[in-house]
């Protein structure tokens, strides 16, 4: 029986493949902390950038509202009550001459879907803007809702919205079966002639 024994006081080591194989450990390490360390930086000066739009976006929105507020405290004055009146009456002719009732229905009924129609439609002028208030009535609900979204597509009505809903469960022949009271603001056709009558006449259809 034979026994190999080494009394070497320093044992014989691989030294040379353990300092590659952990080289090529550290190594890999590194470029992972350098990978992350460029995309922390990148993510970093990303949100510094948006950060510093939206500062200047809500300075700019600050200054606005600072000079609307000192307009308003201007027109308010006892000896500028005139010149507000005036210029809200005036602004009142102009949305008024851009208001057609052949127009309105002419977009009302590209938009009216099948077993749809118009019952009533009241226009008011509120902020400068044309308010249209309609009661559409039908046989289908369906269709009722897609004229909602006909409007919300449509670049003449804005901010469409129901306002109240009725259906009748056992109408009598040719009545409808359900009505939708609808309201959006209308924005009038560029150019556009306005015939004989004021804003907020109030008109029916059949």
């Amino acid at each position: 029986m034979r026994l190999d024994i080494n009394l070497a006081t320093h044992p014989h080591e691989d030294a040379r493949t353990f300092y590659f194989r952990a080289s090529a450990a550290l190594g890999a390490i590194a470029l992972v902390t350098a990978l992350l360390i460029l995309i922390t930086v990148h993510q970093w000066r990303n949100t510094r950038d948006i950060s510093a739009e939206l500062g200047q976006v809500q300075d700019r929105i600050s200054q606005l509202q600072k000079e609307k507020t000192k307009s308003e405290e201007i027109l308010n004055r006892p000896e500028n009550r005139g010149t507000r009146d005036r210029s809200r009456f005036v602004n009142s002719l102009i949305a008024q001459k851009s208001f057609s009732w052949t127009q309105v229905f002419a977009d009302l009924e590209k938009l009216m879907p099948t077993q749809v129609h118009l019952v009533s439609i009241n226009p008011e002028l509120k902020q400068n803007q044309i308010s249209m208030r309609m009661v559409v009535g039908g046989t289908s609900r369906d269709k009722a809702i897609d004229l909602l979204h006909n409007l919300e597509n449509s670049r003449h009505f804005r901010e469409p919205r129901e306002i109240s809903e009725q259906t009748q469960a056992r109408p009598q022949a040719g009545q409808d079966t359900i009505q939708l009271e609808i309201s959006a603001v209308y924005v009038p056709e560029a150019g556009a002639v306005a015939e004989p009558g004021s804003v907020g006449g109030g008109e029916g259809a059949r």
